[in-house]
């Protein structure tokens, strides 16, 4: 018999594969699999995810206001009285319409119900019907 004929008894068994790096076997002390056991893991800091949702348009926070509030003719009858100007500051005053998030929203005029009296109107928008009974006074 000769050296690289000797056997030993009992079989051996297979050497586990230690994880490199750092003193506490298999695993190195990062548990198993998922992102946080890979090798050049980065997590990205929360606040990234945040600015990321923010948008990227310019003026995106100025969101303007796109209803217009509507005032009819009877309304304009009943409160105001003849030469008076019309606006959206006087109809805010009177209540007839009310601010939009703090601001004073644009108006728009409808023709229903009937003007007796002379009117100056300023910075509001009329329909048709409102423009024609304007124009006859």
């Amino acid at each position: 018999m000769q050296l690289h004929q000797v056997k030993p008894k009992r079989k051996l068994k297979n050497k586990k594969r230690v994880g490199r790096g750092g003193k506490r076997g298999t695993y190195s002390g990062r548990g198993v699999k998922g992102q946080k056991a890979r090798a050049g893991r980065k997590i990205r800091p929360e606040i990234r995810d945040y600015i990321k949702k923010i948008p990227k348009k310019r003026g995106y926070k100025f969101n303007p206001l796109k209803k217009k509030q509507v005032v009819n003719l009877k309304d304009l009858e009943k409160n105001f009285k003849k030469g008076e100007i019309v606006s959206p500051k006087t109809l805010l005053k009177k209540g007839l319409i009310a601010k939009v998030k703090g601001r004073i929203p644009e108006v728009k005029i409808l023709g229903s119900g009937e003007l007796k009296k002379d009117l100056v109107f300023k910075d509001c928008d009329m329909s048709e019907s409102v423009k024609r009974v304007v124009s006859k006074k």
